[in-house]
């Protein structure tokens, strides 16, 4: 059986968020909590919370062992790009990206 998450529109960069999202794939579920717990990114935080969904989720469905979950994917594409302007000198303006992100993770039983 397999369960999943999606959290949509993350504040952060997909690239940033992949660093983080590769040390779990594949892992079971608890080493994968406990990985994302002490992983010191802003990305890790919200890794474990789609995680925990995806857990939650599974949980819902009848006969799954939660204890037995592997993360199976993790998949992370970008989502829009907000646009904004930074004066600067001489009536110059530079453009800011303020970058979002796509999280899926899935979660199966061994």
């Amino acid at each position: 059986m397999e369960a999943k998450a999606v959290a949509k529109y993350m504040r952060i960069s997909a690239r940033k968020v992949r660093l983080v999202a590769e040390n779990i794939k594949g892992k079971p579920v608890e080493e994968a909590m406990n990985i994302l717990k002490f992983t010191p990114k802003k990305g890790a935080e919200m890794l474990n919370k789609v995680l925990y969904s995806a857990v939650s989720n599974a949980e819902q469905m009848p006969g799954v062992d939660v204890d037995a979950l592997l993360v199976d994917n993790v998949i992370i594409n970008e989502g829009p790009t907000w646009k904004r302007i930074q004066p600067r000198a001489m009536g110059r303006a530079y453009r800011i990206r303020k970058r979002t992100s796509h999280i899926t993770v899935v979660v199966k039983e061994m």
